[in-house]
């Protein structure tokens, strides 16, 4: 975990802009927030226990309504589900 607060918030930024724009990797993380928080720290992505606590108890529907109102051309599709692609109602 990073001491630096600035840094490690730079780091819940990415974060949360992949669970908006990424949908295969939102997918992962709906499947196992836990196992895929662990994945990002095992590359770098040193998040501090409050700030992975804080992504665990967030609403998980957020990240895919959210993403839902985002312009599909800032989306990253995932061609498994066809999702992306589809424009916001």
């Amino acid at each position: 975990m990073l001491k630096n607060g600035a840094m490690s918030h730079r780091i819940v930024e990415r974060v949360i802009g992949r669970l908006l724009t990424d949908e295969e990797f939102r997918h992962e993380f709906l499947r196992g927030p836990k196992e895929t928080l662990a994945a990002l720290a095992e590359q770098g992505w040193d998040l501090t226990g409050v700030e992975v606590e804080a992504l665990l108890h967030t609403d998980v529907s957020l990240w895919s309504m959210a993403s839902a109102r985002i312009d599909r051309r800032l989306r990253r599709s995932s061609l498994k589900s066809g999702e992306g692609g589809q424009e916001p109602r």
